[in-house]
């Protein structure tokens, strides 16, 4: 199984490789990091704490992570691997300062041996749920130990293992690998897949740890006067292609009622950015872009948020949001995001990526489930008539948030030990 895995891999990695070297005549931090792609990069002097977060919703969830190992070990370099590249952008946006930002290795021998020699991370730790056979064998040789930290698994993910279930046995319940899963079914998942149930423990979600910079929330009031102060303002966050459409259609209603009503648009893919602003030029509504540095007006009923890093203000300066990737059979993104400063949130019935927090949220009433556009305008008209509702649902999603968390000190007990062995 390992060779045919290996031999995919060799077939695959010049396409992929290829595919970036395209991409990167567009994005310039693409090709910044192209090579990292093969394991090259700078050497790191004196060993590095090893964070990877696949994509943009983890590398927002590596945050309360990558501060902890910055405030317990300062003298050690941090390092983040993602491994898209919008991910990449999000990372040197929120982390550029705070960690060295590259892509993971493609997972074979001497892409993975060249960035093993390079960053010689003292420990890995993987957020929720990334096996690569080659690397985490690799780590193992070099007595690396690895931990899968708010580590998840479906039941369509254990199927979707089962054509590898004796390589994925063999890696998860190597020596040197440790599972620190989200619920216990996860990590009865997880062992059922071959983790070792003496290095599998039950630590929470990592999200639900996520703090935002007070200086963004002092800074939401004066963002909200720039936006409008007096005027209704929604935001639609993490929108995939065919919920701009919806969207744009929710907001001509909630206008019909709210004429004053502004949108903020993101976009879930810079990729995206330009075909977006397409779509709103052909709506005929007025719009900004985030990135042309235009003032919002009273005439303006769109602001496009064409950046990263930015979205958490806006949903503090917002008064209601909508959380994308829902409307649309993505299974939905970061509910605790808006949540966290005190934004009511509303999605779609796709959440499948979290569904045990979308759950828990609907249960106790901080989250409204819309099924289509005209169902996502009477939600955010109702809102805007009533605060009440809003208020009461922040609430509710605040109680979730605050006896939910300490995942992130869980997962230290396990980190300390290891790390500091080699200190």
């Amino acid at each position: 199984m390992r060779l045919l895995y290996l031999c995919l891999g060799y077939c695959l990695a010049p396409i992929a490789f290829l595919r970036e070297v395209w991409r990167a005549q567009r994005l310039a931090d693409t090709r910044a990091g192209l090579l990292s792609r093969l394991g090259w990069g700078r050497t790191v002097a004196s060993g590095s704490l090893w964070v990877h977060a696949v994509s943009v919703g983890e590398v927002a969830a590596a945050g309360p992570v990558l501060r902890r190992l910055a405030a317990d070990y300062p003298q050690r370099q941090l390092l983040l691997t993602t491994s898209t590249a919008t991910g990449r952008r999000q990372a040197l946006a929120l982390y550029g300062r705070l960690a060295d930002i590259r892509y993971v290795p493609y997972d074979l021998p001497g892409c993975v041996r060249r960035f093993l020699r390079r960053a010689q991370p003292q420990i890995g730790i993987i957020l929720e749920t990334e096996i690569w056979p080659t690397l985490y064998q690799a780590c193992g040789r070099h007595d690396i130990p690895l931990v899968i930290a708010s580590a998840r698994l479906s039941e369509r993910s254990v199927r979707r293992f089962q054509w590898a279930r004796g390589l994925v046995r063999d890696v998860l319940g190597a020596a040197h690998v440790h599972v620190m899963a989200q619920s216990a079914d996860d990590a009865a998942r997880f062992i059922a897949l071959g983790a070792n149930p003496t290095r599998t423990r039950v630590c929470g979600n990592v999200k639900y740890d996520q703090k935002v910079d007070p200086a963004a929330l002092s800074a939401a009031g004066d963002l909200r006067r720039l936006l409008g102060a007096e005027r209704p303002v929604w935001v639609a966050g993490s929108t995939h292609d065919g919920e701009e459409i919806a969207v744009l259609d929710a907001h001509r209603r909630v206008r019909a009622e709210c004429p004053s009503a502004l949108l903020v648009l993101a976009p879930r893919h810079p990729p995206r950015f330009e075909a977006v602003a397409q779509l709103l030029e052909r709506s005929g509504m007025t719009y900004v872009r985030r990135t042309k540095h235009l003032l919002v007006t009273a005439e303006t009923d769109v602001l496009l948020l064409d950046t990263l890093g930015e979205l958490v203000r806006y949903y503090a300066a917002a008064d209601l949001s909508f959380v994308g990737g829902s409307l649309v059979p993505i299974g939905g993104h970061n509910l605790l995001e808006p949540l966290s400063v005190r934004c009511a949130v509303l999605t779609g019935p796709s959440n499948s990526n979290d569904a045990p927090t979308a759950r828990m949220l609907r249960a106790v009433g901080a989250i409204e489930v819309v099924s289509d556009a005209a169902d996502l305008a009477r939600a955010v008209t109702e809102r805007f008539g009533n605060a009440a509702i809003s208020r009461k649902a922040v609430d509710a999603g605040t109680t979730v948030l605050d006896s939910n968390r300490g995942a992130v000190d869980l997962l230290c007990q396990t980190l300390r030990p290891l790390i500091d062995r080699s200190v």
